[in-house]
């Protein structure tokens, strides 16, 4: 064989041996991968439920600071100073929600900003760098509606950046799952979930160079 080719097939495989594979990458989101923000129904859903029914939320209590709401902290992986940009796949049984002062990606995916509406349900992503937060069920207007969400939505996240993941039900109930709705191939899958609920999953995880 060629001395040059050699050398280059060498050199090649050098270079690819030093570069972290793909699913190597993925392993640095493992905290994000699978997360599910979880608003269960109290009661047992209804053989027949009425189309939008508002129900009570098990996650009501008699304390404002506790009621209806929710934060789990996670750690992202990887290297400090380095950057990395991931992609999600977002998909569960939701109510709308209006968010203002941020930016609208896509239909339902919103950067930065607030809520604008004190009573509808809150699903929340807060990077702490660089610093960002995300919000997954954006809408125009609220009402007594819930629908599936399936999209995928790239965010650029630090090494060892603090990840907090909050809902919040605002005031103790919800629109229920009147509708029976399922999303294919998530739990509980064939069965519709009682209540709502977004489950993240880690598609990609790249160095941003």
């Amino acid at each position: 064989m060629n001395r040059r080719l050699i050398l280059a097939l060498s050199v090649s495989a050098l270079f690819t041996a030093a570069l972290p594979a793909a699913d190597d990458l993925k392993k640095i989101a493992a905290e994000l991968d699978g997360y599910r923000f979880e608003f269960p129904c109290k009661d047992p859903m209804p053989e027949n439920p009425k189309p939008g029914a508002d129900g009570i939320s098990a996650r009501m209590t008699n304390d404002p600071a506790t009621n209806d709401k929710f934060t789990d902290v996670k750690k992202f992986g990887g290297e400090a100073g380095k950057r990395y940009k991931v992609t999600l796949r977002v998909r569960g049984v939701v109510e709308p929600m209006m968010y203002k002062d941020g930016q609208q990606v896509g239909e339902r995916f919103y950067i930065g900003g607030a809520p604008n509406n004190a009573t509808y349900n809150i699903y929340k992503l807060s990077v702490s760098a660089p610093a960002s937060h995300f919000f997954f069920n954006r809408d125009d207007k609220v009402g007594h509606r819930i629908f599936t969400i399936d999209y995928t939505a790239t965010i650029e996240i630090e090494g060892g950046a603090t990840l907090t993941l909050h809902g919040d039900g605002q005031n103790g109930h919800m629109i229920t799952n009147f509708a029976k709705l399922v999303v294919p191939e998530i739990a509980p899958a064939p069965q519709p979930y009682n209540g709502q609920f977004i489950q993240l999953n880690v598609l990609s995880v790249e160095e941003v160079k």
